[in-house]
């Protein structure tokens, strides 16, 4: 079975698609940073490193430092999938990515999101 196309896909190429949005919604590229690096494990200058050597979305996520154990309570739809019922573990750490980038252009607090 072939790859579904976001795995090849280059995180670095859709990173500044988090900003934008979010920064669109009156949020910062730090909030949109502190969300991936609470979801990876990746410090700022490992993040930094990825964005650099333009990693596919695959590669992203199998070298995260550390995978936050409480992405598990992330729950909600994204386009038209409820997140939680993803049987496809890389499919799901990218739509939980893409709920918490949701959550902060919808005004929620930092908190809120990262599940505190």
């Amino acid at each position: 079975m072939a790859k579904h196309r976001i795995y090849t896909m280059s995180f670095a190429r859709v990173y500044p698609l988090y900003i934008e949005k979010a920064e669109k919604k009156g949020r910062t590229k730090a909030e949109v940073d502190e969300i991936i690096r609470w979801l990876t494990g990746y410090s700022q200058e490992e993040l930094n490193a990825q964005l650099e050597k333009k990693t596919d979305f695959e590669t992203f996520y199998a070298e995260a430092p550390l995978l936050n154990p409480l992405r598990s309570l992330i729950k909600g739809v994204v386009c038209g999938v409820r997140v939680e019922n993803i049987e496809e573990p890389l499919m799901q750490e990218i739509r939980y990515l893409d709920k918490l980038n949701d959550e902060l252009a919808k005004g929620k607090t930092m908190d809120k999101i990262l599940r505190k």
